[in-house]
């Protein structure tokens, strides 16, 4: 895992002075911190200036992965973050087309197989990459990113030259980069909790989509899709049951298997939730001595699931690891949050995320999690709850405003995902289509908040429509019927990309720890997509062929209990330990100076939640994560 940069320009004035572009390489030490490399192409009559730099973690060929690598000539360079699970075997296919290898690492396999393909080389590659190659012969770049978006890629074209990137703290370096928030990605972050592809918070950036490749060549962009799990869908049952099971287990076991290649000490992310407990099981039946597993605990019992880790673990046979935290540990890092994120995302899971990666760093450089099953299988809670709601809409919907009236009344509890958050939450997406549904449960501020939350300056720029686009688009997309499928794309696509990936990716790479999702597997991925939504819910059993797959191999506590995932007292932290920085950062001096949001609407949301009028622990959070990093970033309104 690493951290890459590049910059090209046929600009003689645009090009910074060495010391920034080192600058720029080195704010990614933390991605990297064992080796640095450059490459530099000077400015002629033949081409651009190109800059590539590179921060290394090694994982792979620990002497021979020097990046930037290049092919024999030097007319291709490559700069590549993430692994390349079946390297071995592509490097053997391209060995028989005659290339030449000098390392055994899979960055110089990225060379060759671009030579051998071209852009056609990505969809060979089964990994998790963001990959940047100068190809000299044609003065073009090409950039890739993996087909589900693990590993994260940004670019900007500013003036005919053209940046890219593994974060968006190193653009922020370019002396010619301005850090002009774009009005519409911070409603999105405001409606989502986070900003959807192709946007960033800034004017100037954009990310690359996943399962996407991007050319520049004199000057132009052109951005193209090389997979989409679309293709896959069948929407009928082609497969029993019990072939389902089968073809589950194997292919998992393959994917486990692929991502345990590691040249450095590896571990497994155990939480005790099903998709971890999976992937732990099956890396033990894999390894021939006791694979180590990592979980970290809480003072607070409702928030805990600590006890479940070390169920699984003793029935896997792991050599476990854990490590109870108290407040002051979750809350020492919430100052931190700029930092390791660099653009605002209000997942506030990120926060034990870190926690858990910093601890298992003391003991390994590899971790295998779970990320990915959720999403897959229909595990989250809303699958089950837009059941009800459609129930709810067809019958009891001419009773909502009393309902509403009636939830509003219910007092309010700080608790982690308390009976009145839900009910509230639950009535809160009454009336509008599931898809639209889905991210007003998941989020923080609905269509009517708008008008309040933004500043008056902002306020007019709303648009609703372009507020949901993503959505829009990928409904339009979607050519099955079956709504509890087309949610489970919509989570693949914005929640598991956007939102999981990013936490996952930012958490562990800020403490030099590589994650790799078995469960994303592109090949376990594209066999989930055929399989139809009642394999997945079964009238009200989330993860159904999961579970009926793996339940030989865990307790029936594991199998069996109801999801919890990471919950932070958010609720409880505002009245409290961070009743200061809340009233600090959301003052309303701080927030009218800003000029990005309404005042007195913010202060309301946080009056209201500290007399305990209203449970506005999600609006909160978000307001404080931006708040956060306005105040580290200074951007431009």
């Amino acid at each position: 895992m690493c951290g890459i940069v590049g910059l090209l320009t046929s600009k003689a004035n645009d090009i910074p002075e060495n010391n920034i572009l080192e600058e720029m390489r080195d704010v990614l030490v933390h991605r990297g911190p064992d080796d640095v490399g450059e490459y530099i192409r000077s400015l002629d009559e033949k081409g651009p200036f190109v800059f590539l730099g590179h921060r290394r973690l090694s994982i792979i060929d620990l002497i021979g992965g020097h990046q930037p690598l290049s092919n024999e000539d030097g007319t291709v360079w490559v700069v590549f973050n993430g692994e390349i699970y079946n390297f071995k075997e592509l490097r053997e296919t391209l060995k028989g087309r005659g290339h030449q290898f000098r390392t055994q690492s899979d960055t110089e396999v990225i060379a060759h197989a671009y030579e051998e393909y071209g852009e056609g080389c990505f969809q060979y590659f089964n990994g998790m990459f963001a990959i940047g190659i100068w190809d000299e012969k044609w003065n073009r770049l090409v950039l890739a990113r993996d087909r589900l978006g693990e590993k994260p890629l940004y670019y900007s074209d500013i003036n005919e030259t053209f940046l890219f990137a593994s974060e968006l703290k190193t653009m922020m370096l370019y002396p010619l980069f301005t850090r002009k928030v774009d009005s519409l990605s911070l409603m999105k972050y405001l409606f989502y909790e986070f900003i959807p592809c192709p946007h960033t918070i800034f004017n100037d950036a954009k990310k690359l989509p996943p399962a996407s490749y991007l050319t520049w060549h004199r000057g132009k962009t052109e951005v193209k899709e090389y997979w989409s799990p679309l293709d896959f869908l069948k929407g009928e049952e082609n497969f029993s049951e019990t072939e389902a099971i089968l073809r589950i287990r194997e292919l998992l076991r393959q994917s486990v298997k692929r991502r345990l290649i590691s040249d450095v000490p590896l571990g497994i992310f155990l939480s005790g939730g099903i998709d971890s407990s999976t992937v732990a099981a099956l890396a033990q039946k894999e390894n021939p001595g006791k694979i180590e597993t990592f979980s970290i605990g809480f003072e607070d019992a409702s928030f805990d699931e600590s006890k479940y880790a070390s169920l699984a673990s003793k029935h896997i046979g792991t050599k476990h690891h854990e490590q109870t935290m108290t407040p002051t540990d979750l809350l020492n890092i919430v100052p931190q949050l700029p930092d390791i994120l660099d653009e605002p995302m209000a997942d506030a899971s990120i926060l034990p995320t870190y926690l858990l990666s910093k601890f298992t760093r003391e003991y390994v450089k590899v971790a295998l999690g779970g990320d990915g099953g959720d999403e897959l299988f229909a595990g989250y809670p809303t699958y089950l709850a837009h059941k009800i709601a459609r129930q709810y809409e067809q019958i009891i919907s001419p009773l909502h405003p009393m309902l509403t009236f009636l939830g509003s009344l219910l007092p309010v509890s700080d608790n982690n995902i308390s009976f009145d958050f839900k009910v509230k939450k639950f009535l809160s997406g009454i009336g509008y289509s599931d898809s639209i549904r889905n991210f007003i449960w998941l989020g923080s501020f609905s269509f009517p908040d708008f008008l309040q939350v933004l500043s008056p300056k902002i306020t007019p720029q709303f648009d609703r429509v372009r507020l949901v686009e993503e959505i829009l688009a990928y409904e339009r997309t979607y050519p099955l019927k079956d709504r509890t499928s087309l949610l489970q794309f919509l989570d693949l696509k914005l929640y598991l990309q956007e939102a999981i990936l990013v936490k996952v990716d930012r958490a562990s790479m800020a403490c030099s720890l590589e994650v790799r999702a078995p469960f994303l597997d592109y090949e376990f991925v594209e066999f989930i997509m055929g399989l139809p939504s009642s394999m997945k819910l079964k009238r009200f059993t989330s993860k159904y062929i999961l579970k009926r797959a793996i339940e030989s191999y865990l307790p029936k506590e594991v199998v069996y209990r109801k999801k919890k995932g990471f919950g932070v007292p958010i609720a409880k932290w505002v009245k409290g330990p961070l009743k200061e920085l809340f009233g600090d950062l959301l003052s309303p001096d701080r927030i009218g100076r800003e000029g990005f949001l309404n005042p007195e609407y913010v202060t309301s949301l946080l009056q209201d939640h500290l007399m305990n009028k209203r449970d506005n622990r999600k609006q909160l959070w978000t307001l404080l994560v931006w708040e956060l990093w306005v105040n580290r970033y200074q951007p431009l309104l």
